[in-house]
């Protein structure tokens, strides 16, 4: 989507990068199919293709390592459960709460969208927890929103208490691209109120809904989520980090 400026940058680093490190397959794919890496790439670690005229070895510019969002995940995931106490302060309760954030411009600064999913979350049958980014805060504000009783709009928290939050969560629902993935590897259903993902594999997989932002389709979202039977390993295995030192100490050795 070459409206959202970060895709603008990951398009124009993706073709000036000698190496780029993939979380999945399906990244590998987008990367082929935009002529980068064609046949150049192995899960983990560099192999050699060929050598060039002077007999320096050519090595492919794509590697799967996973996400490193999955590496800090497991250390965050770990100092949450022993160095938060979120839910005590907010008085909630483990499954007893949805997680809910809206940062995104094509949500916050289309009045009507934004509209729809804050009506979406006042229908739902249990309390809404909603940190609340300044941007989207500023908005409300000149608008003049109530909040009704369901939902707690807190301020933006750290690392360790949103995972906190996450974790114990009865479901997210959220236009973070981060989150979906988050979400899925702590286990928790996702909905998406963005239009489209980056992350196809959490949607394939049964872990994550894509509804926009229409409060009916969110609203039917959460109540007609059924958690899938199976939660295939994505993105990696908690060890990117590893692999692309190693990639990086090959190459150069």
């Amino acid at each position: 989507n070459r409206s959202m400026p970060e895709e603008i940058n990951r398009v124009v680093t993706d073709h000036l990068s000698a190496l780029l490190f993939c979380p999945s397959q399906a990244s590998v794919d987008n990367l082929i199919a935009e002529g980068i890496g064609k046949n150049e790439y192995k899960w983990g670690h560099l192999r050699e293709l060929r050598s060039n005229s002077q007999g320096v070895p050519i090595y492919p510019r794509v590697v799967i390592s996973g996400d490193v969002m999955a590496d800090a995940l497991q250390f965050a995931a770990t100092k949450a459960s022993n160095n938060s106490d979120i839910l005590d302060r907010l008085d909630l309760q483990p499954q007893g709460y949805f997680l809910a954030t809206v940062h995104r411009a094509e949500n916050t600064d289309d009045k009507q969208r934004l509209s729809n999913i804050l009506s979406a979350f006042a229908v739902l049958d249990e309390p809404v927890v909603f940190p609340v980014h300044p941007r989207t805060r500023k908005l409300l504000q000149e608008a003049g929103y109530q909040p009704p009783s369901t939902m707690k709009l807190i301020d933006p928290v750290g690392y360790f208490d949103i995972i906190a939050l996450e974790q114990s969560a009865r479901m997210l629902l959220t236009d973070s691209g981060g989150m979906q993935k988050e979400a899925y590897w702590l286990k928790v259903p996702c909905v998406t109120l963005r239009d489209e993902t980056e992350w196809v594999e959490t949607v394939e997989n049964g872990w994550n809904t894509v509804t926009g932002a229409d409060q009916n389709k969110i609203a039917a979202a959460v109540r007609s989520f059924k958690l899938p039977a199976e939660h295939p390993p994505l993105y990696g295995d908690g060890h990117a980090a590893g692999k692309i030192i190693n990639t990086l100490l090959e190459r150069d050795s």
